[in-house]
């Protein structure tokens, strides 16, 4: 029940009838009215901005239209207030039945409350999709559980969602991550190795060149390097790989797709078509692949820049501020080229909305991309690259040193390995994507009020707490929800603390839906955190005065319903938990 489209409905039923009876002209856009929380809670429980967004396409004054809209809304019953503030909000006060009907709806609902049937296709987020170098770093971190909230918001909100991880193996990275393996094949064999700059240092490499020896022996000593490097590099990237998903799986994250780059131009051991070439002449078909000069970029020249005729693409056309080169100078495809392809092929797959979750250093990739999704779907897709800024890990406010394992960076499962998948997921979405995140590793582990993983699971714990009580307090009375829900006399709640409960609640759809449209998961956490404030503070309250306990056996009638409220809150923070892809525990250790 989302009591803010209930209610949208109703004002767009008011403005028809206005316009019915001359009060409006016919045909008005309404597409910008909406009704939502009022900024103050005092003012009321909704608030529309109906009458500022329609006054000058009316050619009315905007506080004129508000108050005749305001007339309109008072005949309903469910609306015991309609007052018109500043140049034309319309604030709402609603009956107490309606957030009694919200509570027995989320009570009925269990945790599929405000879960939802939004509009739109298939989507497809990619996510994570680091390099098969080695292992993940707490910076892979962030965009993996980012992306992975992501799509668990949108399914939540009723969107297809297929997980897809991008196997970037093919170009030179991979070569070197063979030749850095076949070192420590050597070393395995008894060899004294030197690491020479340019190869990855990380002991990480050290089990994979000793499944190499076991598997081949010496075998590969005396091959030339064009007959080992492309059977290290698989073997290499299979293992690396066989980390990443275990890492990823520690962390609470799946995929439903691996792709993997080199089979975009028939490679891997794929047979099939090259999907590049078949992208190339689509555009070409198009007129939108041409041979051209690009003028020097201002500033500091990029890597795929080169002063001779091109194969360009036209990405001015679709908003980008260059036409892009497809082809290198010696006649292999740039890195744009396969991208494009890639994202072409995941549209034709099904999918008429991308998302890419990437590194912040991606801020330039975003036009360019945005422009060829529009090119090679007719316009029938878009794309969204979502960027993830760095991760600066503390403990005790301190720089965290670089892990001995990875030689480089922190690793991912070193952080998991100290404070658990849930502190690390809730803490990466505790903050929006495109901020800076300080992630403290002493701080996400204390038991308080200004750790919030903490205090969200500890406001569901107390859901169960309650129930405890309840059942030693008033023996053999059934709480189970389907009871609550029978017999609950809600009309009872009527301190601000219940209220507030009562509306928080209320709003669970709607920021789930919002979240979802606006594709930020750090909605939720933010929500859940607030909501799990007010059933704390409430408790409290009880401590000082008894009338007020959630549990109290001199009151049936009202612990009943408080308990009611209680579940149904609880409820709220288990299904906002599992968005987030953190537990909902029954009691806290």
């Amino acid at each position: 029940m989302n009591i803010f489209a209930l209610f949208e409905t109703r004002v767009r039923e008011a403005l028809e009838s206005l316009t019915r009876s001359g009060g409006l002209p016919e045909g008005l856009d309404l597409s910008r009215v909406v009704v939502e929380p009022p900024r103050d809670p005092s003012h009321g429980d909704l608030a529309t901005n109906a009458a500022l967004v329609l006054a000058k396409e009316a050619k009315q004054n905007p506080k004129a239209l508000g108050e005749a809209l305001a007339e309109a809304l008072r005949s309903d019953p469910r609306i015991v207030e309609a007052s018109v503030a500043g140049p034309g909000f319309i604030n709402l006060r609603l009956a107490p039945e309606v957030f009694h009907e919200v509570i027995r709806a989320a009570l009925r609902e269990g945790e599929d409350f405000g879960r939802g049937h939004m509009p739109g296709g298939p989507v497809n987020i990619e996510y994570v999709s680091a390099n098969p170098t080695g292992p993940m770093h707490v910076g892979h971190g962030r965009g993996a559980v980012f992306g992975d909230a992501l799509a668990n918001l949108l399914a939540a909100a009723g969107r297809p969602v297929t997980r897809e991880y991008y196997i970037n193996d093919a170009g030179a990275q991979v070569d070197v991550l063979a030749r850095s393996a076949f070192l420590r094949y050597r070393e395995a064999l008894g060899e004294t190795i030197t690491i020479p700059e340019g190869l990855y240092p990380g002991d990480y490499l050290k089990p994979v060149g000793e499944k190499l020896a076991q598997t081949h022996g010496r075998a590969l000593l005396d091959r030339p390097e064009h007959e080992w490097l492309l059977l290290v590099r698989r073997f290499a990237i299979d293992a690396m790989m066989d980390t990443i998903r275990a890492d990823l799986a520690a962390i609470g994250i799946r995929h439903d797709v691996f792709f993997s780059e080199a089979t975009l131009q028939g490679g891997n051991g794929d047979q099939g078509s090259n999907r590049v070439a078949e992208l190339l002449e689509a555009l070409r078909e198009k007129g939108l692949v041409y041979e051209g000069r690009l003028p020097p970029p201002k500033g500091q020249l990029p890597e795929d820049w080169e002063d001779r005729e091109q194969t360009l693409f036209r990405s001015t056309q679709f908003g980008d501020d260059v036409d892009r080169p497809l082809l290198k100078s010696d006649g292999s495809y740039t890195y744009f080229a396969s991208d494009i392809a890639y994202h072409r092929d995941k549209w034709l797959r099904g999918a008429n909305e991308l998302i890419d979750v990437l590194g912040a250093d991606h801020g330039g990739y975003v036009k360019r991309m945005q422009a060829a999704v529009k090119a090679v779907s007719d316009g029938e897709a878009r794309l969204d690259v979502k960027l993830c800024q760095l991760v600066r890990l503390l403990r005790a406010g301190e720089p965290v040193k670089m892990s001995k394992r990875a030689g480089e960076f922190v690793t991912l499962r070193d952080v998991i390995d100290e404070v658990g998948r849930d502190a690390i997921r809730f803490m990466m979405l505790y903050r929006k994507n495109d901020a800076t995140l300080d992630f403290d590793l002493a701080k996400v582990v204390e038991q308080s009020k200004d750790n919030p993983v903490f205090y969200v699971q500890y406001g569901h714990a107390r859901r169960f707490s309650v129930l405890r009580q309840a059942r030693e307090a008033l023996p053999g009375e059934d709480f189970s929800r389907e009871a609550l829900l029978a017999d609950a006399d809600l009309s009872v709640l009527t301190d601000p603390g219940e209220i507030e409960m009562m509306r928080l609640i209320a709003q669970y759809p709607r920021v789930l839906e919002s979240a979802a449209a606006a594709h930020e998961p750090h909605r939720i956490a933010f929500y859940l955190y607030e909501t799990a404030s007010s059933l704390h503070s409430f408790w409290n309250k009880g401590k000082d005065l008894p009338q007020l306990r959630i549990v109290n056996p001199t009151d049936r009638k009202s612990s009943r319903a408080r308990l009611a409220l209680v579940e149904a809150l609880g409820g709220v923070l288990a299904s906002g938990l599992a968005v987030l892809g953190v537990s909902a525990p029954d009691e806290m250790r």
